[in-house]
């Protein structure tokens, strides 16, 4: 199940909130018990076998939570973090990656392993983090054991954020599965976020997605053609389709949370103004991007080391991992490794810190924005003989034409929108809400008006089905 369909909104929904703010409003265990059988039964809605996956990923990291908090000696502990990751991870390659390694191990060595094959649990890689932070954080002292594991089956599956984040860092929300605290402030604050990511995901990424297919569907590696301007445009239209898609559920998950009294932190703040990689990885997936530093890098050392080399090798293995967790492709990988050598660079140079002038900062944030569609295009091909074509034909290199009937169609067809995309992904809305504050009758009624409209176009598309492609399904 997920949030942008009718059987959500106007079956699951209001079901949860009926159970939670009338049925069990003053127990507070029952109202995790019935949040943690709602999340099980949205995420069994498309995955009724799954569920079992996850359901054992909630008992073994609640028996090592259980295990790592014994005082018996430090190498006891790191034998149980260990054991842990262990676990995880062999989860995690089963289900992603069993599949891939033997393709290549096959295609490397000529040998004729048979492939299994195996369907891929919707979210695996989201609920494997979160609970590895769970063990983590206990270890660390950053949140409280559980001694009942429907607590951890709650913080694992709890369902705004379970298919695709942001990914929920133990720490952040530890005492709030006991001790958080319902208000009707919070409660209309969470809804009008859930309103605003629902219309980010219905009436802008998807209609990008419409462009962004119509571009890549060409079979540019058998002799297909795709003109300049048209592959830019679909480069672009992509480029919007995964800020918005992403953004979008983003801000659905933490206005969920925040309805139901948890307060889970920002995961995108406006990256395509970014003016450096550097920067653009502060502001995009920061749930992701903080994980990866704070049980990965920091670890291995960060950028507190002695020799270059040293932290040429951490940002390697971080960009390596972040490019794999994507998603078993070369692609993936390869789009991990291209952000590793530009993050290099900047690191090495000090690039992003300085100054280089209005001119020259233009030029940064230029360069920024032409790696990162770039990088797209690649996240987006099917394999990389088809994004090296794609990108060849992004800069003429094939001969192919300037423009064509569909870029014209297309752009044409789409153009409000598109500047709908460029403006809502810039702060412009920010500074207008600010600038109004200071006259709140306003500010409240240009609010007010503004939710009830882009809420009936929202539902609109909702309710006719409209094409709804979800980009975060295999994450």
């Amino acid at each position: 199940m997920i949030f942008s369909t009718s059987i959500f909104i106007f079956a699951f929904l209001p079901v949860v909130l009926l159970g939670n703010f009338v049925i069990f409003k003053k127990w507070r265990t029952a109202q995790n018990v019935f949040l943690l059988l709602a999340s099980l039964f949205f995420y069994a809605w498309g995955e009724p076998v799954f569920v079992l996956i996850m359901l054992f990923s909630i008992f073994a990291n609640w028996l090592f939570g259980m295990l790592v908090v014994k005082r018996t000696s430090k190498k006891y502990q790191y034998t149980i973090l260990a054991i842990t990751v262990f676990v995880n991870l062999a989860i995690l390659f089963v289900f992603k990656y069993l599949m891939f390694t033997l393709t290549n191990i096959n295609a490397l060595f000529g040998s004729d392993i048979t492939v299994p094959s195996i369907t891929l649990p919707i979210g695996i890689s989201f609920f494997t983090f979160q609970a590895m932070s769970y063990v983590i954080d206990v270890y660390r002292g950053h949140g409280e054991m559980q001694k009942n594991p429907l607590n951890v089956g709650l913080y694992v599956s709890f369902f705004p954020q379970l298919i695709a984040g942001p990914i929920v860092r133990y720490e952040t929300i530890a005492d709030q599965i006991k001790n958080r605290v319902e208000t009707l402030n919070d409660f209309c604050e969470g809804l009008c976020r859930f309103i605003v990511g629902m219309a980010k995901k219905m009436l802008l990424s998807n209609t990008m997605a419409v462009i962004a297919d119509a571009a890549f569907k060409n079979n540019l590696t058998d002799g297909g053609t795709i003109s300049v301007a048209f592959a830019w445009l679909g480069a672009i239209a992509y480029t919007f389709q995964i800020f918005f898609d992403f953004s979008g559920y983003s801000d659905m998950a933490i206005g969920l949370g925040r309805m139901f009294g948890f307060h889970f932190l920002e995961n995108f703040d406006y990256p395509y103004i970014s003016s450096s990689v550097s920067e653009f990885w502060r502001r995009w997936h920061i749930s992701l991007g903080t994980w990866f530093r704070d049980y990965v890098y920091i670890p291995l050392g960060g950028n507190r080391v002695k020799t270059k080399f040293r932290l040429i090798f951490n940002l390697f293995v971080v960009w390596f991992l972040t490019g794999v967790w994507h998603g078993a492709n070369w692609t993936f990988i390869t789009w991990g490794l291209m952000y590793f050598v530009l993050l290099m660079f900047e690191k090495l140079t000090g690039f992003d810190k300085k100054s280089f002038g209005i001119i020259g900062n233009i030029l940064r944030r230029i360069y920024t924005l032409l790696f990162v569609v770039i990088g797209w295009v690649i996240f987006r091909s099917e394999s990389l003989s088809y994004a090296i074509e794609y990108i060849k034909s992004m800069f003429g290199i094939v001969g192919n034409a300037f423009s064509e009937a569909a870029f014209q169609l297309h752009l044409s067809e789409n153009i409000v929108f598109l500047i709908a995309a460029v403006v809502f992904s810039i702060p412009v809305t920010k500074a207008i809400s600010k600038k109004l504050s200071s006259k709140p009758v306003l500010y409240e009624t240009v609010r007010a008006v503004s939710l009830i409209i882009i809420l009936i176009l929202s539902l609109s598309y909702v309710t006719k089905n409209a094409y709804n492609p979800f980009i975060y399904f295999n994450f």
